[in-house]
């Protein structure tokens, strides 16, 4: 019988033949990715542990970038508690704000096609764009990787998730995945594998990609793949070995359920307040005013993205009485969208734009939002009182689309905006 990527990933990890679903094994640990916001919580239970030493000081990151800059007090108590414990254990991967966890775990190149790889943040499903299984643990969890490079999991079921054709003008890997939500459900795959395939997501960019599986958390999945390609290889900067290059979902895989979509029948959509989940067409939407846009995350802010969102708005104007405020997802695509033009074109528009890092997506720095204020945004949730206050109306979009909405002040779709 054929595998799952996923199940592909896990037996190779563990030495098995084969698994199957609902089996539960304990992987060893390629890689560990600690957020600023959880380190005070995992020294505590790693020292409440007992264990000596970390496993292995090199296979651990620890990334600033949800408190970057601090705005509130105790803040820098994770800065100095983080430093402390790099500095006692040896850890040499210390990112202190050059940008957004799930950005840097694969543009700096701390993970591989075929890796498991687990750490302190939901959206860590993201990295399954270049072949990986991947996903958020807990702080306790990730206190007993540190001391023994192992974690057990169980094996989960794979939706399989075929997209074919080529998508029409306007619409962007956000829109795909936002449709999917919406026709999954907020739980229509938890604790299951989204492996996607077929011939438009082949054409898609390793970024757009990105967006995809870090949003597969907001359908519940426990991990999101994609086949390593040529695309992935020239990303990560290796030469796939023959394991990486067998990551495609077997014809006679067992699949818990299967998604077939035409690419052509894609649009622009939005979620709408206060559910990732309630998707509608940007049309039938239009119109309604806005009072700030964002642009940014570890969705939507890499250097494609804020590409797309200046194409949009070069020679135009953020509406009056409209704040666009664009974060770009780290120090390297900062750098590269100021290289080519794309700040310049953005600040020009009127953008407001923010040093690399969570900022606004996670309620922190940046823009936050008060009670009847209503913001477009290019991240992954729009939770009650996740930017702002209760009564704050969060849209998830596009990059297009929010750059068409920033210049109309209103929700329009790209190429409405004047």
């Amino acid at each position: 019988m054929g595998q799952t990527i996923i199940e592909k990933i896990i037996s190779h990890n563990i030495g098995a033949e084969s698994v199957k679903p609902g089996d539960i094994v304990t992987v060893q640990v390629d890689r560990v990715m600690l957020d600023d916001i959880m380190i005070p919580f995992i020294v505590a239970k790693f020292e409440e542990m007992g264990f000596p030493q970390v496993w292995d000081a090199d296979k651990v990151v620890l990334i600033y970038d949800h408190l970057v800059p601090a705005s509130q007090q105790d803040d820098t108590r994770h800065y100095k508690i983080g430093d402390a414990f790099a500095e006692k254990y040896g850890i040499q991967n210390l990112h202190r704000s050059d940008g957004i966890c799930h950005q840097l775990m694969t543009e700096a190149g701390y993970v591989k096609p075929g890796d498991a790889v687990f750490g302190t943040d939901s959206h860590t499903t993201t990295y399954g764009c270049v072949g990986a299984f991947s996903t958020g643990i807990g702080y306790t969890e990730m206190a007993a990787i540190l001391g023994t490079g192992t974690l057990w999991v169980k094996v989960p079921e794979t939706i399989r998730v075929q997209i074919d054709g080529k998508l029409p003008e306007g619409v962007m890997s956000k829109d795909v995945i936002l449709r999917l939500i919406g026709d999954l459900g907020a739980d229509g795959a938890t604790y299951r594998c989204l492996e996607f395939t077929g011939s438009a997501v082949e054409q898609m960019t390793v970024s757009s990609r990105m967006t995809m599986a870090n949003m597969a958390i907001e359908a519940g999945a426990k991990c999101a793949v994609f086949t390593p390609d040529e695309k992935t290889a020239e990303y990560c900067g290796i030469q796939l070995d023959d394991f990486q290059k067998s990551l495609t979902g077997d014809s006679d895989a067992v699949y818990a359920q299967t998604l077939i979509y035409q690419a052509e029948d894609f649009e622009p959509v939005m979620a709408c307040p206060s559910q990732v989940d309630k998707i509608r067409s940007v049309k039938e939407l239009e119109g309604t005013i806005i009072d700030q846009v964002f642009i940014g995350s570890c969705t939507n802010g890499r250097l494609e993205d804020l590409k797309v969102a200046a194409d949009v708005l070069k020679g135009k104007k953020v509406a009056d009485f409209v704040k666009l405020i664009v974060t770009p997802a780290s120090r390297k695509v900062y750098e590269e969208a100021a290289a080519q033009g794309i700040l310049k074109t953005l600040a020009e528009a009127g953008a407001i734009i923010t040093h690399p890092g969570c900022g606004l997506c996670c309620g922190r720095t940046g823009g936050i939002l008060s009670d009847g204020e209503r913001v477009v945004a290019t991240n992954n949730r729009n939770f009650l009182g996740r930017m702002g206050t209760s009564k704050v109306e969060i849209y998830l979009a596009s990059p297009a689309t929010a750059a068409a909405c920033a210049a109309a002040g209103r929700i329009v779709s790209a190429g409405q905006e004047a």
